[in-house]
Order: C-alpha cells, then structure tokens, then sequence
C-alpha cells in the first residue's frame, strides 16, 4: 500500500470514495457538486487530501481530507479531519490507519501541533480507530454547531 498527496489529477478517483463517505452520513451523492468541492478545496490549498492505493495494481483504497485550522487559545496551527472513507474490499487491511499515520507524519513536518477528528456518536468503529492511533476524547469542550 502506499499512500500519496492527492491533486486536482486525482479528482476522477477520489470523488467516487467521497460521494460513499457523503453517503454514509445520510447525504445525496450530487457528484458535480462534490467534485467542484474536492476540486475547489485543492485549487485553494484549503484541503490536504491523502490516498491510499494499491502498490500493485494502483487501485484508490481510500482517502482522507484534513482542513488546516488555527487556535486562539494555544496559538498553533492545527488539522481537522474531515472525511475519511475506505473502499469495503479494502476494510480491515489497515488503510484507515496508514493514512492517518502518514497524515500524522505530515503535519509533524509542517510544524501542526494538534490533529482533530469529530465522527457521529454511534460510529464505534471509528472511535477504536481514534483511539488506537492516540486520539483521546475531548473532556474539556463541548461542541456546538449552528447551520444558517
């Protein structure tokens, strides 16, 4: 498996795997508007975008989108993980883990101080991966949301 830095080039691979994560949450595919998303996040330089493929074959495994983020409080820059999907073949084959290692390798370079990840209450799956890979439950904040 290796794990590579997606571009605009890699728009045709990843926007099939970001319509499933979309779905997954209970989302329409709207696969134009996706793409121009994933395409305006990366146009910007507003979205780290990693993917997972086979070494063999080349086929995408998965992909996982950080948005760089700062704090007031600790006046550093941080990542938000903010998607991350892994084909079902590939489940169980530790994509989701490589990724976010490698992302945590990335950031470490990049001088981020702190990765975040939000994921739906009822999703234990990617819970236990959090937390196997050192992510620890925010006991300090609570989080609230307001869609306008």
């Amino acid at each position: 498996m290796r794990i590579v830095q997606a571009d605009t080039s890699r728009l045709d691979e990843v926007t099939p795997l970001f319509i499933k994560y979309r779905e997954f949450y209970g989302h329409l595919p709207k696969p134009e508007a996706s793409r121009r998303f994933l395409e305006d996040r990366l146009k910007n330089e507003q979205a780290v975008i990693l993917v997972a493929e086979d070494e063999d074959s080349g086929k995408v495994l998965g992909f996982c989108q950080f948005i760089p983020s700062f704090s007031a409080l600790t006046l550093s820059a941080s990542w938000v993980l903010k998607g991350i999907y892994v084909v079902e073949e590939a489940r169980r084959q530790l994509v989701a883990d490589n990724m976010l290692n490698q992302a945590k390798v990335m950031a470490r370079a990049e001088g981020i101080q702190r990765m975040t990840v939000m994921t739906g209450e009822t999703n234990t799956t990617a819970h236990s991966l959090y937390r196997s890979l050192g992510f620890v439950d925010d006991a300090e904040f609570h989080y609230f949301s307001l869609k306008l």
